[in-house]
């Protein structure tokens, strides 16, 4: 048994295309916004995916409406009625980890975005090699105007790919950045007309394909490595930083006003 290909997975499908592997998100009662479950099942598919060497590319895609919502809100620790510091410490480490996993497959990864890629969505797509984008297609990072700061150790990546000016444009302000805005800036790799994202991730996946895979995989972790030389460093305490926002009074304020439809009134507490 192929424990990829043939596990009856709940929230994600993975199907196989000669040496391209497609893992589509499928959580449409909450528009593949990402809980625990679909989280974990992600991040195991990234894990046996990590060091197959019949599998030369992966494909990372949600629907023609939406990749993801992002981080699910509404999703409540099981099991755990009033987590401790300790345990919300931990429990926030998936998304993270899910990005990790992600960073760590050797074969090259390709997102194709349709429709919104929110939060959390945004931090798994640029943790993929490539991203290609549908017109009308957008990314977002909502998490400062709601009052806490963006983890899920992102920030090296978007600084990398568009730069600290644009990056914190991106982060700070939590606009909305369309496909065409996120070509000039770097986030996309290629805009095509909407719905065609997918085709046109499978239109790169047959250039590398067709390329020798050693050195493909060689160069994919020297670059990567060359990148993100610094970024353990300058990010490992974002978790603890999203723990002490979290816990202040403007994030509920960001939180009720988000839902109220207002503008927020904080006080820096």
């Amino acid at each position: 048994m192929d424990e990829l290909f043939d596990n009856v997975w709940t929230h994600i499908r993975v199907t196989r295309r000669g040496h391209v592997c497609e893992v589509v998100m499928a959580r449409p009662e909450a528009r593949n916004a990402l809980n625990g479950a679909l989280m974990e099942e992600l991040t195991l598919a990234a894990r046996l995916l990590r060091l197959r060497t019949d599998v030369l590319v992966v494909i990372l895609t949600g629907t023609e409406s939406y990749f993801s919502a992002g981080a699910d809100l509404s999703a409540r620790q099981a099991g755990v009625a009033t987590p401790t510091l300790l345990e919300s410490r931990r429990a926030i480490m998936a998304g993270p980890d899910l990005c990790k996993a992600w960073e760590e497959i050797e074969a090259v990864t390709i997102a194709a975005i349709e429709g919104y890629c929110i939060g959390g969505g945004s931090a798994l797509a640029v943790s993929c090699d490539f991203r290609m984008m549908g017109e009308g297609a957008y990314m977002r990072l909502p998490e400062i105007p709601l009052g806490m700061n963006m983890s899920w150790r992102s920030l090296p990546k978007l600084v990398a790919l568009a730069g600290p000016s644009r990056a914190k444009q991106y982060v700070i302000f939590g606009e909305a950045a369309d496909a065409a805005q996120c070509l000039a800036w770097g986030f996309a790799d290629e805009v095509v007309a909407a719905g065609q994202a997918l085709a046109a991730a499978r239109r790169w996946a047959e250039k590398v394909v067709a390329l020798p895979p050693l050195p493909v995989r060689m160069t994919k972790e020297a670059i990567n490595a060359i990148s993100a030389a610094t970024a353990q460093a300058s990010i490992y305490m974002d978790r603890d930083q999203y723990l002490l926002a979290a816990r202040t009074d403007d994030q509920r304020e960001g939180i009720a006003a988000f839902r109220e439809k207002r503008p927020g009134k904080f006080k820096g507490d």
